[in-house]
């Protein structure tokens, strides 16, 4: 018997998910700014101030793709019970987590066209999942053994 894939999370889990994903990271990027600004000075415009943008990208980066790549959650998607994986259902590797992550920017830069795809997809899937190859699931609906 062919088996199932797991259930995607529905939008308005996601939608909370990243709301609180959005707290979370503020407190983060504001807590790395400090060494930054204390070490470069005012950022406010010129070189700076992309050395400062190119900094908050990579924090950012680094948090997501770490609890990405170590049990595929963040503390976010913990709450919420929903987990990021590969396509065939085992973690998700750093290659990958780098491309979900670079592709769900483009995404969200390209007027949210990357996350209104989940709408059109059949198994509920992200644009940036799709291209890097992963799937969120909803760890609520995980099937039991047998």
């Amino acid at each position: 018997m062919p088996e199932t894939p797991p259930q995607a999370p529905s939008a308005a889990r996601r939608l909370a998910c990243a709301l609180y994903e959005a707290l979370i990271l503020a407190a983060l990027v504001l807590v790395a700014t400090f060494p930054f600004l204390a070490l470069a000075g005012d950022s406010t415009s010129g070189f700076r101030r992309h050395l400062l943008q190119a900094w908050v990208v990579l924090v950012v980066g680094a948090y997501l793709v770490g609890f990405w790549t170590r049990g595929g959650q963040t503390l976010a998607m913990k709450t919420w019970r929903i987990r990021v994986e590969s396509a065939d259902g085992g973690p998700v590797r750093p290659a990958q987590a780098v491309r979900r992550y670079v592709l769900a920017g483009i995404g969200a830069a390209a007027l949210g066209l990357g996350f209104l795809w989940a709408f059109l997809d059949r198994d509920g899937q992200f644009l940036h999942d799709r291209l890097a190859r992963t799937r969120l699931v909803d760890t609520r609906a995980a099937p039991g053994p047998g």
